[in-house]
């Protein structure tokens, strides 16, 4: 009988939806189970590092990291399974663009420690104690990893074969995403497994879309009661469907929700961020306004917005470990 395939799969700074979609694979997982030997999956087997870590180099036939690096473990785990992996696969928006994690990279290391354990209202910390990566207690040296100064996409810190995005990753991507692989029927290194195409194109109220689109007043999803047959850009709601890859299934768009951008660029596009701003400046009218400006200020946190799940990717947020350069 022939040897199963070896995978494994791993979060780094991610919230575990990931893992969830995973598992949303209902009855096809067992498929999936039966075909492959599932070597490491922290959230679902009792399996430790060190068993990893005694494997031979790419005896994995396929590593699925899904999260964001924020520490020094968090690099050395996806290190690790660079090294055990034959291919990588960078799964959700957090691996593959740095996702909502990133945010973070809009604010300092020292920021973050202050408010979390000095600053917050709720923290009670009369001693003004913060983490330290290495403590004595009772004479013995216990240790944290180091909280880096940066949030990274998974590209920034190891080599990466496929990407499949998504905030989370759609249960059909997923699972033909890991056929592709255990089939080796996979497209040219480095690409994503994920249409080519953006949101708008498969979007149903892309037909409502004006030809000549005017944005003469913004409004947030909330404030309006959205018509859930017309495109949101000609109701004034943002959303990034034109600036998005398609793939998602419209999740959001199907309950009357704007698009955010978790998809990631289309193919050919470097900053998503930076061309969904410069798209939208060219809708955008004086309106009630009376100023095109006053328009754009009215726009809550436009950098956050466009760059919710793709900062640490962009060109505000693109940087590299410097030992990985």
């Amino acid at each position: 009988m022939a040897e199963k395939p070896k995978i494994a799969i791993c979060w780094l700074a991610s919230c575990a939806g990931c893992d969830e979609a995973v598992v949303d694979l209902n009855e096809a997982l067992l498929d999936v189970a039966a075909g492959v030997e599932i070597e490491l999956w922290p959230v679902a087997t009792d399996f430790k590092y060190e068993h990893l870590e005694s494997m031979a180099d790419e005896e994995l036939a396929l590593g699925v990291l899904h999260g964001a690096v924020r520490n020094s473990e968090q690099e050395e785990i996806a290190k690790l399974m660079r090294a055990k992996s034959k291919v990588i696969l960078a799964f959700g928006s957090c691996a593959c663009f740095g996702g909502t994690a990133g945010l973070a990279n809009f604010r300092t290391r020292d920021d973050i420690m202050n408010w979390v354990y000095l600053d917050s209202p709720t923290v009670v910390n009369p001693e003004g104690n913060l983490p330290r990566t290495e403590s004595l207690v009772d004479g013995k040296s216990l240790t944290l990893p180091e909280f880096y100064d940066h949030v990274y996409a998974l590209d920034q810190i190891i080599n990466i074969d496929y990407y499949l995005p998504g905030c989370p990753p759609p249960p059909d991507l997923i699972l033909n995403g890991i056929n592709a692989v255990i089939s080796g029927d996979l497209p040219p290194r480095g690409s994503s497994l994920a249409p080519r195409t953006a949101l708008c194109d498969t979007c149903t109220r892309n037909r409502t879309k004006p030809e000549r689109l005017e944005i003469k007043a913004v409004k947030r999803i909330h404030e309006i009661e959205a018509d859930p047959e017309v495109c949101f850009l000609a109701q004034g709601v943002i959303c990034l469907g034109f600036a998005t890859r398609t793939g998602c299934g419209e999740t959001c768009i199907r309950v009357n929700t704007p698009c955010r951008g978790c998809f990631g660029p289309v193919p050919g596009v470097s900053d998503s961020g930076a061309k969904a701003l410069s798209a939208l400046s060219c809708l955008v009218k004086a309106g009630e306004y009376g100023d095109p400006r006053k328009l754009m200020e009215s726009i809550d946190d436009p950098a956050g917005y466009v760059y919710r799940f793709s900062q640490p990717s962009s060109i505000l947020g693109r940087k590299r470990r410097a030992e990985n350069v």
